[in-house]
């Protein structure tokens, strides 16, 4: 049995004064309002309303809400935290995402009526935060103003839901089972580690509930019966009126696909579109940024460390919320994009994204000397086809490179040792001869097969250093079904906004799992969740001739005569 840390709600923040909001079921959250001013003297004149909905303790240490507020209300903002359904110091059952949309207009709806409240509400927040912004815009709601999702999607935690006839589909996250069972168990939280050497991953989950005394809602809903109850019961987000939005994503944040997902939606909208700004960061899912020094990338930050974060956090969100909830200035005066190429210093602004100059790029994976799995990268593709194989064992899986997923860059981790192993393909580019400035998509077209019913691919983009260390800067994985009949696959890397210096190489490292952030393949064609045994697998991938393995990058126009 793991062991199991339990969580409940820290004391209340002292700078708030807690009420329970009721909803229209007559459920009542747990919210904390923050005022200007003083405790003991605040401002409640009316003003505009910075909204938080989370499910991770408006008091708690994890996500430092009354210093956020404090930050917010020295820029005279009222500021309104609450406890989401069935979490913390809220009533109600603790359900994933289905609430969020009614008891977000509910909410909305209280703040309109308050002495202290102009009727201008914006939102701010990363993740589930993020999320519940984008259910209180499908709940139409008149009075919001403004939103700042960040780190986020409006598919967040959804599981990977097979669609008939469809041989290609996303690998699926291990936390996507954890998370029910941990964060959304109950009021409380539970945390406690899964053994990825033990099989059937479900049956840990149920000795946990057994330790528990009571099941999981949404976990039971998930898995093994996939039922589905709409996030958003009318209609999409984006079917709703538009509401102006600062977007932001973080290029090393492991949700960032669901954020890209959101960005093309919104682009094939035109209404929503014209209200769409973009920021991209060089930080992950948790905040930590690329360019941290040694003593801010600490996992437990103090509230002085946090409040040096808090500009680069909360300004930019000020500033969009100053145009379009406040109505000081207009919407020229925020960038349409507003970005980071990583390894530089500052914001970039264009008017979209990628920037319109950009040109993509192809390179090609040749075999090497010996069993061809440590070979090139070249601007040509090979003119004959040849077939490198790996074997993908269960029992040994490639090892994720950290041990929180969220938290990429507190690790910064260099993954040149995972290209040692013998079920690792390896590729590598020529130096650089100059900057390479990488800016816009990343795709992977490949074939492959299997000796096994079902396969996964991984692909992982690395920066490799003179000193021979390698920063992963891209990445995208694919499931294939019936892959003993070869697929031709392609593999969305995500967006890239990165600098490769001079005297740098390119290397991509292929491999079949990565683990234990992803769900390994138990090579039997078993639903990996639920599987008891497992069998090595015999994996293949064709380079060159008619089906070259081809990786598209997106360069810069600046960068276009470099070479790597």
């Amino acid at each position: 049995m793991p062991e199991i840390v339990h969580v409940g709600p820290a004391p209340a923040s002292p700078l708030a004064t807690e009420v329970g909001v009721r909803m229209r079921d007559g459920v009542r959250l747990a919210t904390d309002v923050y005022l200007p001013g003083a405790p003991d003297a605040p401002e409640t004149g009316p003003s505009d309303t910075i909204l938080i909905r989370l499910p991770y303790d408006k008091s708690g240490e994890y996500t430092f809400i009354p210093l956020i507020a404090e930050y917010f209300t020295t820029r005279g903002y009222r500021v309104v935290a609450q406890d989401v359904r069935g979490k913390f110091r809220s009533e109600g059952e603790a359900l994933l995402f289905v609430n969020e949309v009614d008891d977000g207009y509910d909410t909305i709806e209280w703040i309109t009526h308050q002495p202290w409240s102009n009727g201008r509400v914006a939102m701010w927040g990363d993740s589930y935060y993020g999320y519940t912004q984008w259910a209180a815009v499908a709940s139409q709601h008149p009075a919001l103003k403004a939103i700042a999702p960040r780190v986020t999607g409006t598919q967040l935690g959804e599981p990977v839901r097979p669609r008939p006839g469809e041989r290609a589909r996303p690998v699926e996250w291990a936390i996507t089972y954890l998370y029910p069972v941990t964060y959304f168990h109950s009021r409380d939280a539970y945390f406690w580690e899964l053994d990825p050497t033990e099989r059937p991953y479900s049956a840990q989950v149920e000795r946990v509930l057994d330790e528990l005394g009571s099941r999981s809602i949404s976990y039971d809903q998930w898995y093994p019966r996939a039922v589905h109850l709409p996030r958003f019961p009318a209609a999409s987000p984006f079917d709703a009126r538009p509401v102006p939005t600062l977007h932001t994503i973080g290029w090393w944040d492991n949700c960032a696909p669901l954020s890209w997902a959101d960005v093309a939606d919104i682009e094939q909208r035109p209404a929503w579109a014209l209200n769409h700004f973009l920021r991209i960061e060089s930080m992950d899912h948790e905040a930590y940024y690329l360019d941290d020094a040694d003593e801010v990338r600490v996992e437990e930050r103090t509230d002085d460390q946090l409040r040096a974060e808090l500009p680069r956090m909360l300004e930019p969100a000020i500033e969009f919320f100053e145009v379009f909830v406040r109505g000081n200035g207009s919407a020229g005066d925020i960038p349409r994009v507003s970005w980071n190429l990583a390894g530089t210093e500052g914001m970039r602004a264009d008017a979209a994204w990628p920037p319109p100059a950009a040109r993509t790029r192809s390179w090609f994976a040749a075999p090497g000397t010996g069993d061809g799995r440590r070979g090139r990268l070249d601007l040509d593709a090979p003119t004959t086809e040849t077939a490198v194989e790996w074997t993908h064992d269960p029992a040994d899986p490639v090892p994720s490179s950290v041990p929180n997923a969220f938290a990429f860059l507190l690790h910064r981790p260099d993954e040149a040792p995972i290209g040692a192993r013998d079920d690792v393909l390896v590729f590598d580019s020529e130096l650089a001869t100059d900057d390479l400035d990488l800016t816009g998509p990343v795709r992977v077209a490949a074939r492959v097969a299997s000796d096994g019913p079902v396969m996964d691919l991984f692909v992982r983009l690395l920066d490799v250093a003179p000193d021979g260390t390698a920063l992963r800067i891209a990445r995208g994985q694919v499931e294939v079904t019936d892959a003993t009949t070869p697929a031709d696959v392609d593999i969305d890397l995500g967006q890239l906004g990165y600098r490769l210096r001079a005297g740098h190489r390119l290397r991509v490292h292929v491999s079949s799992s990565d683990s234990p952030e992803f769900i390994a393949q138990p090579g039997t064609g078993e639903e990996p969740w639920g599987a008891r045994g497992t069998v090595p697998n015999r994996q293949r991938l064709l380079l060159g001739g008619s089906h070259p393995f081809r990786l598209d990058l997106t360069i810069a126009p600046t960068s276009e005569g470099a070479s790597a």
